[in-house]
């Protein structure tokens, strides 16, 4: 998280009344003041996201809205996931790379019945917008929403709060979207999200958005819950932060994201390439990549921060094979946990690393991710 600059002030969310109303710790991220926690604390928080429903205020995210008779082929111009194909009401991961096979930025992108809607990270969300309106605005309509926040609500209990406001909610399923009226407002709800729980985004119009977050915390099971333990749920599920797991020097095959690649859009594929650093990309799939992120689970209860450098357990002890990217004691298994990136030879499933912490080296065993099982509504 990124400290307040002196000389840029902070944009406020919709929520931010409702924030210090609770008593949020807020702090400056990605050029907005945001909550990284509650009186409750990040690790009763995170627990409360496992057990029951979370509320989280993601407005600080980019809405970008593409439409228009091309938008589908063009936007296979800047994307390497197959677009073409998605159903009216279905949603996908994807991103944005650049010409050496970087991942300029990660998002979600859901076809609606006359646009593409694309939720994106909110310190790169300018970024996007000018890459779309450059490389695709003379083929398709590109338009930014701010006028609409974007609130998520997760955990297992998640499904049956909503349904309270919108019956439909319930009929949705893991990556489908589609309109609610909650409150009286015209929303439009994904079951989706970045804990590894059930749960839903909601995009709902920004004068509404705090009356709508004041109704879903007055259900029981709903508690707020900050960007510190969105932090840590995530890392538990195994899921990349942009920034830190993924950045424009990162492929996507380095970072295993080879599943959102469609087949139709690999090399052999009916539509593959014409991506920015497509052959980049298409030369490591089919020859592999040299680094891998992988998982690695901690055998000593030390926490192993992003930065911290890798070696091999048994071969050379001067010589690093990667690095952590996203590391901390995860709460659900009170056991160090990181993602980090290690040459390809070392990238085996149960194998042993040490991780050089204060001048220790600690022994971490490579494990498959995620690190806590996923509980999508499939």
């Amino acid at each position: 998280m990124s400290a307040a600059s002196n000389s840029s002030p902070l944009a406020l969310t919709p929520l931010n009344a409702l924030h210090r109303e609770l008593g949020a710790r807020m702090v400056g991220f990605a050029g907005y003041d945001m909550p990284v926690n509650y009186p409750a604390g990040i690790l009763a928080e995170h627990r409360h996201c496992r057990s029951a429903a979370a509320l989280f205020d993601v407005s600080h995210m980019g809405q970008i809205s593409v439409s228009g008779p091309d938008a589908a082929a063009a936007l296979e111009s800047v994307l390497p996931i197959d677009v073409s194909s998605l159903a009216v009401g279905k949603q996908r991961y994807g991103f944005f790379t650049n010409s050496a096979d970087g991942i300029l930025d990660d998002m979600m992108i859901t076809r609606r019945a006359d646009d593409y809607l694309l939720v994106v990270n909110a310190s790169n969300k300018a970024a996007d917008l000018s890459l779309l309106e450059r490389d695709i605005g003379h083929r398709c309509n590109v338009r930014a929403l701010p006028e609409r926040a974007l609130l998520a609500l997760q955990g297992p209990q998640a499904a049956a709060v909503l349904a309270r406001l919108a019956p439909a909610a319930a009929g949705l399923t893991f990556m489908t979207g589609a309109p609610l009226r909650l409150l009286g407002l015209d929303c439009y709800a994904t079951r989706s999200g970045y804990t590894g729980e059930d749960g839903y985004e909601i995009s709902v119009p920004a004068d509404g958005a705090a009356a709508l977050a004041r109704e879903l915390l007055a259900q029981p099971e709903v508690k707020p819950v900050g960007l510190g333990a969105r932090d840590t749920l995530r890392l538990e599920a195994g899921l990349c932060l942009h920034g830190a797991d993924i950045d424009a020097t990162t492929s996507p095959i380095e970072a295993g994201l080879i599943w959102a690649i469609q087949k139709v859009r690999r090399p052999g594929g009916e539509r593959a390439g014409g991506y920015p650093g497509a052959d980049v990309i298409g030369s490591q799939i089919s020859q592999g990549a040299a680094l891998r992120r992988v998982g690695l689970l901690g055998l000593e209860r030390v926490p192993v921060r992003p930065h911290t450098a890798l070696f091999d357990a048994h071969g050379s002890q001067t010589q690093s094979i990667g690095h952590v990217t996203s590391g901390t004691i995860s709460p659900q298994l009170d056991m160090p946990i990181a993602m980090a990136y290690v040459s390809a030879n070392h990238a085996v499933t149960n194998g042993e690393i040490h991780a050089e912490v204060r001048g220790k080296r600690l022994p971490m065993k490579v494990v498959a991710l995620p690190f806590v099982p996923h509980r999508y509504a499939r």
